[in-house]
């Protein structure tokens, strides 16, 4: 037998039992994260001036980044319909971050539920929460700050993450908490230093993006270890809905109704960002990181890569 065959037909416990030696201990992971969130906080109602006009000229989201930048829609439109684009846009994303957040917080609750409840690991899970109440209370006074509307995601979607939030395993609940955090966290370490954009949004990307980053590593470091010690189905069953999960985000990412909204063709530009080299350079250049780790701890296999390649974030 060839050494590839042999590699192929060895237990996954087997190959990834060598990964133990990486896995941090969770307390003292924990132990570390709680420490920075003392330091690195924020109440987003205190540090940003909310009152403030909102600055003439200026965008709401890179123009690099909103979904028909360089499209021949774009190029036909004029800046102020760009930047009011950039508007609606910063707007739907918002509103998506909300319903995420809101799904995070439900599935750390039940990945606690069942630990000791003085642990660090727990008190940091219940930092984490609390982190989430503030960013989803600062999403959505941004929204209403721009004057945009909310858009909410789908029916079909808003109810397929009802049953994920019930049946969700360990793994797969951090694997979709990556997928959500950091493809929004690429994007607005490009907005926070970005001079173009309102000085608001700026100073609410900041906040995310600082406290996200511990977010992750939590995240990372959990999902690390159970791709180590859970059972081979539930890391089969990870693989499988990770990629459903990474399916459906890339479709929910922008909601179609921006479009209308600025007085689009909704089909022509829904038609155009799917056709958009550059927005797909965009996704797959925002989820690289994310999908680099996730191809390292053995989750981008079999019948889960195929989904994520098929959701446009993995090339």
């Amino acid at each position: 037998m060839t050494s590839a065959t042999t590699a192929m037909t060895v237990p996954d416990t087997e190959v990834l039992r060598d990964a133990l030696g990486l896995l941090k201990d969770r307390e003292q992971v924990a132990e570390r994260l709680l420490d920075s969130s003392a330091k690195h906080s924020f109440d987003p109602d205190a540090e940003l001036d909310w009152d403030a006009p909102l600055e003439a000229g200026k965008w709401y989201w890179p123009p690099e980044l909103v979904s028909l930048y360089d499209t021949p829609l774009w190029r036909r439109m004029s800046v102020e319909q760009q930047q009011d684009l950039s508007r609606h846009e910063a707007a739907s994303l918002a509103s998506l971050g909300i319903w995420f957040e809101i799904i995070l917080m439900q599935l750390l609750v039940r990945h606690i539920y069942d630990k000791p409840v003085t642990s660090a690991h727990v008190r940091y899970a219940l930092t984490e929460i609390a982190d989430e109440c503030r960013h989803s209370k600062m999403f959505a006074r941004l929204i209403t700050r721009t004057g945009a509307p909310t858009y909410p995601v789908s029916r079909l979607n808003h109810n397929l993450a009802r049953i994920l939030k019930t049946v969700s395993t360990t793994p797969g609940s951090f694997a979709c908490t990556l997928l959500g955090e950091e493809i929004l966290d690429w994007m607005q370490r490009l907005t926070f230093p970005d001079e173009r954009v309102q000085t608001l949004v700026r100073g609410v990307t900041r906040i995310h993006v600082v406290e996200e980053a511990r977010h992750v590593r939590y995240a990372r470091e959990e999902l690390r270890r159970q791709m180590v010690t859970a059972p081979r189905w539930e890391r089969e069953l990870t693989r499988v809905s990770s990629g459903e999960a990474a399916r459906v985000f890339s479709l929910a990412f922008v909601n179609p109704e921006v479009y209308s909204n600025v007085g689009l063709d909704r089909r022509e530009a829904v038609a155009q960002v799917r056709a958009s080299g550059h927005r797909r350079e965009v996704m797959q250049s925002g989820a690289k990181r994310l999908t680099d780790f996730l191809d390292e701890i053995g989750v981008l296999r079999g019948a889960g890569r195929k989904l994520w390649r098929s959701s446009g974030l993995l090339a």
